[in-house]
C-alpha cells in the first residue's frame, strides 16, 4: 500500500488487522508542574506532538489529578518518570472508605485536565486522535490508601467496595464531560491485574466489573487503550475487554508480542524498553528493537511504543528514532 492514510484511517485499519501504508507509533510522557494547569498541560502535550509527529496523543496528567478532590496531596521531587511523591494518605481507617463522595469533574485538577483536553481538541481537530488517561478505580484507591489498600481489601471488603463505587461514579462523571472535548477515547490504566498483587478471583471481584462499567461509558468513542502496569500481569483476564488496543511491559514480562497476538482480538502497543532502550540506548538500538517488534507481529495489529511512560530524561534522538523506525518500515 502506497497511498498515505490519515491517522484515524491508519489506526482503524490496525485495529481491524488490515494492511496499512506504514506502521503506527506513539510515545507519551508525564509533564510535572505543567500538569497542575490545563493550559500548561495542553501546551506541553501539543509541543511534544508537533516535535515528534506520533499517530495519536495520550494526554498524561499525573495520577493525583483524579484524587485531589478527595483530599489527596502529592508533590514533585524530580522522579525520572515524571511522577509525584504522595503525602499523607486520605484513607487511614476502614471507615474512611465509606466517607468518600462523588467528585465534580469540572472542579479542581480534574477541571484543569478537562480544560487541557478541550484546548488539545481545538488545536488538533480531526488531524490527530487523542485519548485521556483514566486510572481505574483500584489504582485510584491505591493512591488514597497506599500500603493499606490490600489489607483493607481482604479484611474489610464491603467498606472498600463502597469506596470503589464512589470512585467509579466520579470516573463516569468525568468521562461524560470528556466526550465534549473531542477525545477519541480513554487510556485505561490498570495497576492491579498482576499476580504480584492480587489473585484472579480478587481481580474479578474488585476490579473487572468496574473496568467494564467505565469502558461501557465511552460509548460513542472509537479508540480505547487498556494499559496493564507491572510484571506477571493477568493478560488473559483483560484480553476480552471492549477496547481497541492493549499495552503492557511486553519486553519485561509475559506474554511476548508474538504470543499475545493469538490471545486477544485487540491491537498490541509496545516493543520498546522504556529505560534500557529509550533512556540508556542509542537511536540505532531503538531502530533494532523496533524492527524486532515489527518482525514478531508481522507489522499487523501493532503500534510501536513502550510498555509504559517515556521517562522525561529520554534523549530526543532516541524519541525521534521511534518515529523514524515506522517511516523506514513504510509499506
Amino acid at each position: 500500500m502506497t497511498t498515505t492514510m490519515s491517522r484515524r484511517e491508519r489506526l482503524e485499519a490496525i485495529f481491524a488487522g488490515e494492511a496499512v501504508d506504514r506502521p503506527a507509533a506513539a510515545l507519551w510522557r508525564h509533564w510535572p508542574v505543567d500538569d497542575l494547569r490545563g493550559d500548561a498541560l495542553a501546551r506541553a502535550t501539543l509541543t511534544f506532538q508537533r516535535t515528534y509527529d506520533f499517530d495519536f496523543v495520550k494526554v498524561t496528567p499525573n495520577s493525583n489529578y483524579c484524587v485531589t478532590g478527595y483530599g489527596a496531596q502529592a508533590h514533585w521531587e524530580g522522579n525520572g518518570e515524571g511522577t509525584y511523591v504522595w503525602d499523607r494518605r486520605v484513607i487511614q481507617e476502614p471507615e474512611d472508605w465509606t466517607r468518600l463522595r462523588p467528585l465534580d469533574p469540572r472542579a479542581g485538577l480534574q477541571g484543569e485536565v478537562l480544560e487541557a483536553n478541550a484546548l488539545i481538541g481545538r488545536e488538533l481537530g480531526q488531524e490527530v486522535p487523542f485519548i485521556q488517561t483514566i486510572f481505574n478505580p483500584l489504582a485510584q484507591a491505591k493512591n488514597l490508601a497506599g500500603d493499606r489498600l490490600l489489607a483493607h481489601l481482604r479484611q474489610y471488603p464491603d467498606a472498600v467496595k463502597e469506596g470503589l463505587a464512589v470512585i467509579t461514579e466520579s470516573i463516569l462523571r468525568f468521562v461524560a464531560e470528556l466526550k465534549s472535548t473531542g477525545a477519541a477515547g480513554i487510556f485505561l490504566a490498570v495497576q492491579h491485574a498482576s499476580y504480584d498483587l492480587l489473585t484472579e478471583a480478587e481481580y474479578r471481584e474488585f476490579c473487572r466489573p468496574l473496568d467494564l462499567q467505565i469502558l461501557d461509558a465511552t460509548e460513542g468513542m472509537w479508540f480505547n487503550l487498556v494499559h496493564l502496569h507491572g510484571t506477571h500481569v493477568m493478560f488473559d483476564l483483560v484480553a476480552d475487554y471492549p477496547a481497541q488496543v492493549i499495552n503492557w511491559h511486553d519486553q519485561e514480562t509475559p506474554p511476548s508480542l508474538a504470543e499475545a497476538l493469538s490471545r486477544t482480538r485487540m491491537a498490541l502497543c509496545g516493543g520498546l524498553r522504556q529505560w534500557e532502550t529509550l533512556v540508556r540506548g542509542t537511536p540505532e538500538g531503538v531502530q533494532a528493537e523496533a524492527q524486532a517488534a515489527l518482525a514478531a507481529t508481522g507489522g499487523r495489529r501493532f503500534i510501536l511504543g513502550t510498555g509504559c511512560v517515556t521517562p522525561i530524561i529520554a534523549p530526543t534522538g532516541n524519541i525521534l528514532a521511534v518515529r523514524q523506525a515506522v517511516e523506514t518500515a513504510r509499506g
